[in-house]
């Protein structure tokens, strides 16, 4: 298959906190933005729409009742308005886009990377496999009907959220379906999360994206409850950001940003990625698969399943008994 170039864009920047609308009309504004510096990938980060829920770094669990709710009235359906409104914006800008959002789900919320193609449809859907520490008091976790990869015509792409890039058997479930770009937003604003993404990019021979968000204390909303307590303290950064491109052979293209809104670019070659794993292919030649192997269930995981049985056959009152 002929895979082209294409040149990515990261956007580093701060959620309308708790607020879906205003955060996915900035969003729209950002992608627009982005295409029309030659994006044809925009690439948000971890929870953007409305917002990450770092409070539960913050609180005694299940004292913040006021937060969740606001969360959950703000998260996204899927589909509904809201993705029609991220695909229009996919569609305008006639990009790829890739951004995470709260979604809702009857009574649970799951931290969620939607996908949507430049036609605006929604290509796909991963859902946080294993939400981290706190964020358990409010996601649930994924199945494996997200760890899928999509053909494009700059490569195959697919992502792991924040923390779930520690997994490696998670990461060898996307190596094995040929994955080329490989979209890593998350939170984590640590000194050791850039060279997790040069150790990824290097060890799947794959582009690496990893986008961050950046957004500090007083962006929150003061009238919720203890939001100056929560966040007025002397350190205003909530996230500071690190948002950084790699190549697969380990080097960084672009970033890392951090402190400041933005977007950083650089162009991607699948063609190239994949000539790299002539000396290392993970899931090919490297793979010593007669003594390793991975097995992964990618079945929705529904709570129930409905079967419809066919009435039993009755006789009729007037029919005459067999002799």
């Amino acid at each position: 298959m002929h895979v082209s170039k294409v040149v990515a864009a990261a956007v580093q920047a701060a959620p309308v906190f708790l607020d879906r609308d205003a955060t996915i009309d900035k969003a729209a504004r950002l992608t627009k933005q982005a295409a029309a510096n030659d994006a044809g990938l925009v690439v948000f980060p971890e929870a953007f729409v409305p917002a990450y829920p770092d409070w539960v770094w913050r609180t005694i669990p299940w004292s913040d009742r006021a937060w969740y709710e606001r969360l959950y009235d703000q998260a996204v359906d899927v589909p509904g308005p809201a993705t029609a409104a991220l695909g229009a914006a996919a569609r305008d800008a006639s990009t790829y886009l890739s951004i995470g959002v709260n979604e809702r789900d009857g009574g649970t919320l799951y931290n969620t990377l939607l996908h949507f193609a430049p036609d605006g449809s929604l290509l796909g859907t991963h859902r946080k496999l294993m939400p981290t520490g706190a964020e358990r008091l409010v996601w649930g976790q994924g199945d494996g009907s997200g760890l899928a990869v999509f053909d494009t015509p700059f490569g195959r792409l697919g992502a792991l959220t924040c923390w779930e890039n520690y997994m490696p058997l998670a990461r060898a479930a996307l190596y094995a379906q040929g994955i080329d770009v490989y979209l890593a937003p998350t939170w984590d604003n640590s000194d050791v999360w850039v060279p997790t993404l040069r150790h990824i990019a290097k060890e799947g021979r794959v582009y690496v994206i990893g986008v961050t968000c950046c957004i500090r204390g007083s962006d929150v909303p003061r009238h919720l409850p203890r939001a100056e307590e929560l966040y007025g303290g002397d350190d205003d950064w909530m996230a500071r950001g690190n948002t950084t491109i790699c190549g697969p052979d380990g080097e960084i293209l672009a970033g890392p940003l951090e402190a400041a809104e933005g977007i950083i670019y650089a162009e991607l070659d699948g063609d190239h990625a994949r000539k790299t794993r002539r000396q290392f292919d993970p899931t090919g030649h490297y793979s010593r698969s007669e003594i390793l192997r991975l097995v992964v269930d990618r079945g929705t995981k529904p709570v129930a399943a409905y079967t419809e049985r066919a009435p039993e056959a009755r006789p009729h009152p007037d029919a005459q008994p067999d002799n």
